[in-house]
Parts: C-alpha cells; structure tokens; sequence
C-alpha cells in the first residue's frame, strides 16, 4: 500500500507542476498577444468615443473645437488604436480647432494593404473613411497618418487614391527595399511585397503633401531616407529612436503639419 501512495503523491506533484508551468507561460503568451490598453491621460475635454465596424473596435476622439476636418491614424505593429491616447496626443488636440481624429484597427501584422488576411486598404478606404464622415459629419479631404507600420500604410492607401487626401504623414515608416528583408508576416509572399511596394508609387503619392520623420537611431532610417529622396520632400530626422518616446515628443509637430495641410 505504501508503494502505491508514493506513486499518488507523484502524480500530484507532476500535475501540479505542469499546471504550473502552464500558467506561467501561457500567461506570459496572453499578455503578448493581449491588445495595449489606453494608458490614462488627460483629454482636455476631447470626447472619446468607442465603435464598432468591420467586426472590431475602433476609436475616435472628438476635440472640444472640431474644424471639420477627418484625420485618420493608423497604429504600429502589435499596438492598436490606443496607441495615439497619449497626453501629448491630447494637448496638441485641445491647443486649437483640430481635426477629428479617427483610429482604425489593423490587427497585430495587417500592415494595411489588401493580402490574404484581409482586404485592409478596401477598409480604409470603402468603409471606414465614409463611415467616419458620415458619423461625425466632417467634409473636404482626409489626412491621413501612422506610426511605424501605420506609416507605411499611410503611404500605401494614399498611393491609391492620392485625390482623396490633402496629406500624408509618415512617422517612422517601416519600410524595406526587398522582400527579403522584410519583417516576417508583414507581407505574405515576394509577389505580394512587389504589388504593394510604396516605392512603385512615387508618382502617385508626389499628387499630395507628405510628412516623413524618423529618429536618428532608427533601423528604418536608411529606407525612409530613399523614399524622401525620390518624393522631393523633406526628411526630418530628431533625436531618438522607434518608440513612443520618439513618438509623444514630436506630436506638436505632426498636428502642425495636419492642420496646415488640411486646412
């Protein structure tokens, strides 16, 4: 009898720690996979409002002088619309008559364009802009704008009706000069890299205002600086690198060229 309660007694240690385990790891797992969470800020008055459309959710924010005007954010790889729910992002909002700011969900790797995983430009495009001016009655041209993947999607929609937008800005743009050097999941093959490759649009995109900025210890600084050069416009390279530190610092800046672009 004894033998069999030694062996018990191991099965209970063995599940027990293997449930640990478990729940070490899986929820190590969960908190990756987990889309971020606002962080707490100051809105100074803006309304934020939450929406449903195209079977996720999606975020707008509404300034306390709206000038009519839409801009439409897209966020980074991995993060999601509240990325942009910054208190450096509200204050430029609350400084004057701003747009209202809608910020779409791509998904963790969508990278914006139309691919096997979805039809994300046709989002952008067909729905989501129409469906924002109608919502909160704004009319004229749509700027349009993102951080890191967002700003390669940027870039890549306005190459695709160039017409529609009064600017573009491009906030550390991941962006590559081959398929083979892309990020793994950012394009689902080199034919799809090949058909929605920002530089096949330079004349295309130069039909519009483009902002491009990078920190001076980003990796994609190289690519974006090609890409400024075949447009003509400017680079602005600052101190930092790719993160929201670099991001929140240059917020007056992006919203400078926002307003003037869209006015």
């Amino acid at each position: 009898m004894w033998r069999y309660g030694i062996l018990a007694a191991a099965i209970v240690v063995a599940v027990v720690a293997v449930l640990a385990f478990r729940g070490k790891h899986g929820g190590e797992s969960a908190a990756r996979s987990a889309p971020a969470k606002a962080p707490s800020a100051d809105t100074r008055g803006a309304r934020i409002v939450h929406y449903r459309l195209d079977g996720r959710d999606q975020v707008a924010v509404v300034p306390q002088k709206p000038n009519g005007r839409l801009l439409v954010l897209l966020h980074a790889r991995g993060a999601g619309p509240e990325q942009f729910l910054t208190n450096a992002f509200f204050a430029e909002l609350g400084s004057t008559a701003s747009p209202t700011v809608v910020m779409l969900n791509g998904g963790d790797h969508s990278f914006w364009h139309n691919r096997n995983g979805g039809r994300w430009a046709s989002m952008v495009l067909d729905e989501a802009i129409p469906d924002a001016e109608r919502r909160f009655h704004t009319t004229g041209k749509v700027g349009i704008g993102g951080i890191s993947m967002g700003g390669y999607g940027a870039l890549h929609i306005a190459s695709l009706r160039p017409s529609e937008f009064c600017g573009v800005g491009a906030h550390s743009a991941a962006l590559w000069r081959r398929s083979g050097a892309t990020a793994p999941g950012a394009f689902d093959n080199p034919e799809d890299y090949r058909a929605n490759n920002v530089f096949r649009a330079i004349g295309k995109l130069k039909k519009t205002q483009v902002w491009m900025d990078v920190g001076d210890g980003d990796s994609f600084r190289a690519a974006d600086s090609e890409l400024a050069r075949k447009l003509s416009v400017v680079l602005h390279v600052y101190p930092g690198g790719h993160d929201s530190a670099y991001w929140n610092a240059r917020m007056p800046m992006y919203f400078a060229f926002y307003r003037q672009a869209c006015s």
